[in-house]
């Protein structure tokens, strides 16, 4: 394979956009009434197909609906929808009457959404049906919610946005919106602290064409799928802005994730380009690969952590696809990327993505040297890329966090190899020391992966009165494996035939399954957390 890469990155220009409305840009798409943006499907079967023009017109009437309520140019609107059409529908109608979208999962609680509708001032929440009793207890302890609608169904205090839609005009003329004007606020999830906004202005919408056109590797004629939830960042990587900037069709499941189901999609829907989680992924690996053609599938793409190699190589072998893994965060759009047309090393993130001068920094802010583990770095002066945000929204603190001299901190660890790729190591607070060793989990738990009883592990420090710390995992085996002390002891060897002995991981915990967030991260720091309560609790 030839590497265009260095061609790519001296050809490429942000050229970025003073004004942009996202809404305005992919109207111009509904100029051919034929053309297909979304084709969708539910659990139980029910499918839909909505062209740029319905797009168009239902997305002006939902900007009318609520600038009918009040909501002014900054104002922010809440968005509780799970993957139904309206979703794209309404994040559209807002992002068109200049108001701020906060994307919220549909799995979130109410203290989340309290926190959420307090922080950001919302004016207005449009919720599905399944949210609605949690949301109606928002009413007490959020003074200026003053605007609640409801999608699908009717209810006491809530407005119908479906019926507000069909009095609506189908007309509207988008907000001539800064590129740096409030366009998306994002909550991340918290662990010992509150969540994080994460401010994106519309300059962020319109730089994810390249999302779409440079990593997912769209063209025209694609059917794309991302199976990603509504409420979190990836959502916009590859179900609304990536692939709408580039008028491709994108198709979308409302369903829980089931292997097979996701193969017969694939095929039944003719799936040119796919990006899935590793976890999903890992689980789909596990399949009969060889009942499973996929004729139609030409690139995959994998995000959100990163994808063991093993897995890339089972994917390789039965499909002639590589995976192509990509590492970006909330707070940016791709900031790594293994791009179509060059060359990839099965379990790198990749090189620095388009437009981006991306550093591995020690902790005073010197490149690391090659294979030297240090932070993951944006330069960001003296011009910020659009991809990365605006900032935290009212928190000084972390914005001096992460912003410092002229970059942008991720909080990721990785090395860089002598090709230019980046290699992750785990978060900073992931990284565990034991007795003078540095190890990052993710190797550990990609060399435990390939054993066959293995579905899936997570590996934390515990802390250890003599190394300071020792290698724990937890592990979740496939259905019908016994749990024994023998097996725990054969995943101890397993581990040190495949990486350096002193990596192995000192005890093993078997588990039901792994807490993660709802993007479907494992969530290390909680099972970090458990360790150390465990170790201050035991004698």
């Amino acid at each position: 394979m030839n590497d265009n890469y260095e061609q790519l990155r001296r050809d490429f220009k942000w050229n970025t956009p003073a004004r942009f409305n996202f809404g305005a840009a992919i109207d111009a798409f509904a100029a051919d009434p034929g053309r297909v943006a979304l084709l969708w499907e539910d659990q139980a079967g029910n499918r839909a197909r909505l062209t740029f023009a319905d797009l168009r017109e239902q997305s002006n009437r939902v900007a009318n609906v609520l600038t009918a309520l009040g909501i002014k140019r900054g104002d922010a609107v809440m968005i509780v929808l799970p993957r139904i059409t309206l979703w794209q529908c309404v994040y559209i109608g807002a992002l068109k009457a200049g108001a701020m979208v906060v994307p919220c999962v549909s799995m979130l609680r109410e203290k989340d959404l309290v926190y959420r509708a307090n922080h950001s001032g919302a004016r207005a929440i449009i919720a599905g049906f399944d949210s609605v009793d949690l949301v109606g207890d928002l009413r007490g302890q959020c003074p200026e919610l003053k605007h609640y609608l409801l999608a699908g169904a009717s209810r006491s205090g809530w407005a119908s946005i479906q019926e507000a839609m069909q009095a609506a005009a189908p007309d509207y003329q988008p907000a001539d919106t800064r590129g740096d004007e409030p366009a998306i606020c994002y909550y991340t999830s918290g662990t010992t602290k509150e969540p994080k906004a994460v401010l994106h202005g519309h300059a962020y919408t319109w730089a994810h064409q390249f999302t779409g056109s440079a990593w997912l590797g769209l063209k025209a004629g694609d059917r794309h799928w991302t199976t990603s939830d509504t409420g979190w960042a990836k959502a916009a990587y590859g179900v609304l802005f990536g692939p709408w900037m580039n008028g491709i069709t994108t198709f979308m499941y409302n369903g829980r994730f089931d292997p097979k189901k996701q193969f017969e999609l694939l095929r039944r829907y003719r799936i040119t380009t796919f990006c899935a989680p590793p976890t999903e992924y890992r689980m789909l690996v596990k399949e009969d690969l060889a009942s499973q053609p996929l004729p139609a599938l030409r690139h995959c793409a994998g995000a959100g952590e990163p994808l063991n190699p093993e897995v890339i190589e089972v994917w390789r072998q039965h499909f002639n696809l590589l995976i192509h893994d990509g590492y970006g965060q909330t707070e940016t759009a791709l900031v790594v990327a293994n791009l179509p047309g060059t060359p990839i090393k099965p379990g790198s993130m990749g090189r620095p993505f388009l437009g981006l001068d991306v550093r591995v920094l020690d902790d005073q802010l010197k490149e690391a040297a090659t294979g030297e583990t240090g932070q993951i770095a944006v330069r960001v002066k003296p011009d910020k890329p659009p991809s990365i945000m605006l900032e935290y929204w009212k928190n000084p603190g972390e914005n001096a966090a992460v912003f410092r001299g002229d970059y942008y901190l991720t909080g990721d660890n990785a090395y860089r190899d002598a090709d230019g790729y980046l290699w992750f190591v785990g978060r900073a607070d992931d990284l565990i020391s034991s007795a003078g060793y540095r190890i990052g989990p993710f190797e550990v738990e990609s060399a435990l992966l390939e054993h066959p009883a293995v579905m899936e592990s997570a590996v934390v420090a515990s802390p250890d009165p003599d190394r300071g710390s020792i290698v724990k995992a937890f592990v979740r085996l496939k259905d019908g494996t016994e749990r024994s002390e023998a097996l725990a002891t054969e995943l101890q060897e397993h581990v040190k035939r495949i990486t350096a002995p002193y990596k192995y991981p000192r005890e093993i915990e078997f588990v039901d399954d792994l807490p993660k967030t709802v993007s479907g991260k494992i969530r290390r720091v909680e099972l970090r957390m458990r360790e150390e309560e465990r170790k201050r609790r035991t004698p």
